[in-house]
């Protein structure tokens, strides 16, 4: 294994970031998350500059026997971020992105969100897959995935993830590449946070924008399924070309007529990975699929469709339970149960979506990365979104019988890993998730984790 630096000293003395425990200044807004229902409290969060205060933290955290929690964005709904009793690695402060516009590459440090990155490769007309949300963290999305709208074209996060600099367990600081390590950069290619604290990300760059063509027209769930049919059926036709869900919601706000205030609608979300004018033609056809609750398409700034979705849910301000399941199929057995359980949401913040893949999602190897089989058509995720402690069973219940009702059209029993629910299934849904690449993810997991300090994620044990 070559490595890049290590240290001997064990201690925290010299670190450059701040060092938190209960009671000091900072401390609870340090532990708070995205999601309103987190409320954990580590014995020490380490708020890193830089990759030799990783590579502090982590030899402190061994020499005293703390499992580690890493924070980047904060942003997983089962809080992974931060942990009871543990040591919280805090990269916020870790945000900078560099562009070699020649190379096409972005370095991206391990606290950085995917608006840092939108903002910076877009200053070259550049762009790589990230998220749907900009103040998701880049570190979190990419290591479970990375599904976002560049998807069709250019895949999902991990597949353009070309290196990285990794803090390992025994506090290593590790290069990993095609050539360095691949082991490594194979594993984080889906494998979650399960391997160290990654501090730097390299990611191809690809031509995107500035302008880009976004189509969202805006249906009434009453109406029937009869739009979402024939998106369907054009994205049969078209998913090489387009990243698209379908978005149930409740209707709300002044962009929506008087009518339809209260009541469910989906949204035919959908951006052409090309050039924009071209995307506005092909997606003509969706907004004219019947009478139309609203229509907010058209075509905008790559950086303006990355931050579409931010208002919904702002961090902090929701308690959150999400659960998501790969499809083999859509038929229309599952759009049906799809609406029907829109209808029975008992929150009207609450979402839920289906998700379309293919093109060149569809063309990665199953072992190519640890992400595995990429034959899903589609996905189906139920994101119970509501305020109320009172409410939690009730929105729990609702997401988890709707991931069970889909059960029957699911893809051999595997999940996305960064719609977890709260992490409660635990190992027999990552096993069944990984498949066939879940032994060699054990076996590296075991060469540069032993200990399974790194366990606060989909954890995959190491070999006793």
């Amino acid at each position: 294994m070559h490595t890049l630096k290590t240290r001997q000293d064990s201690s925290l003395d010299g670190i450059s970031g701040a060092v938190l425990t209960p009671g000091t200044a900072g401390y609870d807004a340090a532990r708070s998350v995205w999601n309103a229902m987190i409320d954990r409290r580590p014995k020490m969060i380490v708020r890193c500059r830089n990759a030799d205060d990783v590579i502090a933290a982590v030899g402190h955290a061994r020499a005293k026997g703390l499992p580690i929690a890493i924070r980047a964005g904060g942003h997983n709904v089962a809080g992974h971020a931060v942990c009871d009793d543990g040591m919280m690695i805090d990269l916020s402060e870790m945000r900078a992105v560099t562009v070699d516009p020649a190379r096409r590459i972005a370095s991206v440090e391990g606290g950085a969100l995917w608006r840092d990155v939108d903002a910076a490769t877009q200053t070259h007309g550049l762009a790589t897959p990230g998220g749907l949300i900009s103040d998701t963290g880049v570190a979190g999305l990419t290591l479970s995935g990375g599904i976002g709208w560049l998807r069709a074209r250019h895949g999902l996060s991990i597949d353009n993830l070309v290196a990285a600099d990794v803090v390992t367990a025994d506090g290593s600081l590790v290069h990993t590449s095609a050539d360095q390590n691949p082991d490594l950069l194979w594993a984080l290619k889906g494998g979650g946070g399960n391997f160290g604290v990654v501090t730097r990300f390299e990611f191809a760059l690809h031509p995107v924008g500035p302008e880009v063509m976004f189509a969202a027209p805006i249906y009434a769930v009453e109406d029937g399924p009869g739009p979402i049919r024939a998106w369907r059926d054009f994205l049969a036709r078209h998913g090489d070309l387009v990243g698209s869900l379908c978005e149930f919601s409740t209707a709300g706000g002044e962009d929506f007529p008087e009518e339809y205030q209260g009541k469910r609608v989906y949204t035919l979300a959908c951006v052409y990975n090309g050039d924009a004018a071209e995307g506005e033609a092909l997606l003509q056809p969706l907004r004219e699929l019947g009478e139309m609750v609203a229509d907010f398409s058209g075509r905008m700034a790559y950086c303006d469709l990355q931050q579409l979705f931010d208002t919904l849910m702002p961090a902090g301000d929701f308690r959150c339970y999400w659960k998501a399941r790969y499809l083999t199929e859509l038929p229309n057995e599952m759009i049906d149960l799809a609406m029907k359980n829109a209808l029975a949401a008992p929150s009207d913040t609450t979402l839920s979506s289906l998700w379309n893949f293919g093109g060149a999602t569809a063309q990665v190897a199953p072992d190519a990365t640890a992400f595995g089989d990429r034959s899903m058509g589609w996905m189906y995720s139920l994101d119970a979104v509501w305020t109320d402690a009172r409410d939690d069973a009730a929105n729990i219940a609702w997401s988890r019988d709707g991931w069970d009702s889909a059960a029957a059209f699911g893809q051999h029993g595997r999940v996305y890993l960064n719609f977890p629910g709260h992490g409660e299934d635990g190992d027999d849904l990552t096993r069944s998730t990984f498949g066939a690449n879940y032994q060699r993810l054990v076996e590296i997991k075991t060469k540069y984790d032993p200990e399974n300090r790194f366990r606060f994620n989909q954890n995959i044990e190491p070999e006793q």
